[in-house]
């Protein structure tokens, strides 16, 4: 049956690369996934951990417990007007599901997305001219689920202007003005995030001290100082420092209380700091808040 273009099937709707599942596209393709084991391992990663048994008592040690990469299996079928289209759609399927980095999509409630790469042979099967089967495997290297929504904020380094205080009596008021050199990150996820931090010069030896929900502060310390024009680029969550886009510099960045995160439905304060102030520098944050 010919299907109207963009109608909805029904059903959890995904999309891997530019095709959308439980869909109709532009040119009257049919992608449904499976009712049933449509869409495995989006739901949880496994997980990798280690129990020791206890000498001469009960029980047994536990190591901390992390989470391990997240394998997806997407599968359903195709169907199109036609055995060209058809043909056409299984490549579209076959270059979707790529060899590098890919954005799957599934619409929730609140819609999340994981970077997946192919991790096995694509599964197509004919069953006629016109319709299809077919089964994919993708992995996330990243467990974590995200919102499809990035976050962001940007930040000077803190300042205060203006102000008076002048010998008369008259109710007399000079305002000031305060930069507070801050950004207030909010994570309303189930599982802790990671923030990109981006420092643009110049500045003199930037510092970031990440304030935790608890009160406690985690600090970035960069030794070098960044010229006009310069950006430095903080990755804690694969713990990188690379200025100018292409020059490694982590050796020059110390970590003393940990990286920052930020907790499961917290906020963190991350803040701005230079032992000389400079009215163009600016430290910017971006971030997704994160799902189990």
């Amino acid at each position: 049956m010919p299907y109207t273009p963009g109608t909805d099937l029904g059903g959890m709707q995904a999309a891997l690369g530019g095709i959308r599942f439980n869909a109709v596209d532009t040119i009257g393709v049919a992608w449904r996934l499976k009712a049933e084991d449509g869409l495995l391992g989006w739901d949880s990663s496994e997980v990798r951990a280690e129990v020791t048994e206890r000498e001469a008592d009960h029980g047994a040690w536990a190591s901390p417990v992390y989470l391990s990469e997240r394998p997806i299996t997407l599968a359903g079928t195709v169907e199109a007007p036609d055995k060209t289209t058809l043909d056409d759609a299984l490549e579209r399927l076959r270059a979707a599901v790529s060899l590098t980095d890919t954005t799957l999509t599934v619409y929730e409630s609140v819609p999340k997305q994981a970077t997946v790469r192919r991790s096995g042979k694509p599964l197509l099967s004919y069953i006629t001219d016109r319709v299809a089967t077919w089964s994919v495997m993708v992995t996330a290297p990243d467990p974590r689920r995200y919102d499809v929504t990035l976050q962001s904020g940007t930040t000077m380094l803190p300042s205060t202007t203006g102000g008076l205080i002048l010998p008369i009596s008259l109710p007399l008021t000079i305002a000031s003005t305060t930069v507070a050199g801050q950004i207030n990150a909010t994570n309303t996820g189930t599982f802790p995030t990671r923030p990109l931090l981006t420092i643009t010069g110049p500045v003199t030896a930037p510092q970031i001290l990440a304030q935790q929900p608890d009160g406690t502060v985690r600090f970035l310390n960069y030794s070098q100082d960044l010229a006009v024009g310069d950006q430095l680029v903080i990755d804690t969550d694969a713990h990188t420092v690379t200025l100018n886009g292409n020059v490694g510099r982590r050796r020059f960045l110390t970590v003393p209380t940990g990286w920052p995160e930020i907790p499961a439905g917290g906020t963190v304060s991350l803040q701005f700091r230079s032992s000389a102030y400079n009215p163009t520098a600016t430290l910017t944050a971006t971030w997704r808040s994160a799902w189990i």
